[in-house]
């Protein structure tokens, strides 16, 4: 039985038709043709707006999801990393229970595919019942040299968990950011994710930069608050950006996440090293997080011109309102100017985050055997999104 569905727009997740036409989907949701409207026949489902291949979310933290609320806005990414600590224990009911409404929320407006950030296994229960596809970023992390096989052979037990208990989904190791991994883990961590996908918070505030620069910020008091010895740690003199990246030259595919302080030297660097190297880069935008704690934009225009791959993720729930993104889209509208085409946001939020998640294959366009969901996009004007736009998932 095959379904058919038109609006008044279709972006495929390349471009927009200019072409009435009409998605045939079969019952499984698998897209079998996109053809002009005279040659589609009868039984057309008809909706107002525009219809979208489903979202990818590049960037979440599903696990994080019962501290929505919990963690005070605008304080700071070095108090966030400590409240976000200082907060993350709670019964395994109640963050099963928010995990499992957040996913049905992603779901509802529109999201297929979500590159997840865990920390340990407390969202396989809610995957295992998830109609997302996922892919499991373990995230690695210790500051301390001496302990980095210790950190590392535990994070690989709970990656061993996510692939017995989940099968249909990806999962790789990933660092967890320049702050937090010490140069022994950074060494091993290469090693073991050579040709694979991961993922690293990247000069998400100042103080990642002062760190390696100079060994100063606000990083120092959070070590010293957490009993961290970083006696041993020495500065580069150069951005936490440009001292991390040199580790990974095992033709690794990267997403950078936040890159809200990166500079245009950063992004030179960046340009010569990936030639070299061999290696993919996706850039990842998740603005509202980035506002609900320093209050800052990272530099779009900049990033755009780096020629990288540019996805859209939405963080967590204790540094967002929503997993949602759409709101995402509207918030990057209203920061960048000039304004950014739709058509060019909505690749980034379709087949550029299923290119960085390598789930291009299933997701992210309207291409014949793909099972990419269709979103439909409501309440706009000539193509424009408005502060009453919203997505919903009709497929």
């Amino acid at each position: 039985m095959y379904r058919k569905f038109t609006a008044d727009h279709i972006f495929t997740g390349y471009e927009v038709l200019k072409e009435p036409s009409v998605v045939i989907t079969d019952s499984s949701g698998t897209i079998i043709d996109l053809v002009n409207t005279i040659d589609a026949g009868d039984g057309i489902e008809k909706y107002t707006g525009i219809i979208s291949p489903g979202f990818v979310n590049a960037h979440c933290h599903l696990e994080l999801s019962h501290l929505k609320g919990r963690i005070s806005e605008k304080t700071g990414l070095v108090d966030f990393v400590q409240q976000v600590m200082g907060n993350r224990s709670i019964m395994d009911e109640q963050q099963v229970e928010a995990m499992v409404e957040a996913e049905a929320k992603m779901y509802q407006n529109g999201i297929v595919a979500v590159g997840d950030i865990c920390n340990s296994s407390n969202s396989i229960p809610a995957k295992k019942q998830s109609k997302l596809l996922w892919h499991n970023f373990i995230e690695v992390s210790g500051f301390v040299g001496e302990a980095a096989h210790k950190r590392l052979a535990e994070m690989k037990m709970v990656s061993k968990q996510f692939e017995n208990e989940l099968p249909n989904h990806t999962t790789t190791l990933s660092p967890h950011a320049p702050y937090s991994v010490s140069k022994n883990l950074f060494h091993l961590l290469n090693e073991d994710t050579a040709g694979q996908l991961i993922t690293m918070h990247n000069q998400e505030c100042a103080d990642e930069d002062m760190l390696y620069l100079r060994k100063a910020g606000g990083f120092l008091a959070l070590y010293k608050n957490f009993g961290i010895d970083i006696a041993s740690f020495e500065p580069t003199g150069k951005s936490s950006f440009q001292s991390w990246l040199p580790y990974f030259d095992q033709q690794q595919s990267i997403i950078l996440v936040h890159n809200t302080y990166t500079s245009a030297n950063d992004m030179e660097y960046l340009s010569q090293l990936s030639g070299r190297a061999k290696t993919v880069f996706s850039l990842c935008l998740c603005i509202n997080a980035n506002q609900y704690i320093e209050q800052k934009n990272p530099p779009i225009q900049m990033l755009m011109n780096s020629n990288c791959n540019m996805v859209i993720g939405t963080d967590s729930l204790a540094s967002n309102q929503q997993l949602n993104i759409l709101e995402e889209i509207k918030t990057i509208q209203l920061s960048t100017i000039p304004i950014i085409p739709l058509p060019t946001l909505l690749q980034w939020a379709t087949i550029n985050g299923a290119k960085a998640l390598q789930l291009d294959h299933l997701v992210g366009s309207f291409e014949k055997g793909k099972t990419p969901g269709i979103a439909l996009i409501e309440n706009i004007e000539q193509f424009q999104l408005t502060q009453l736009s919203t997505s919903r998932r009709i497929l």
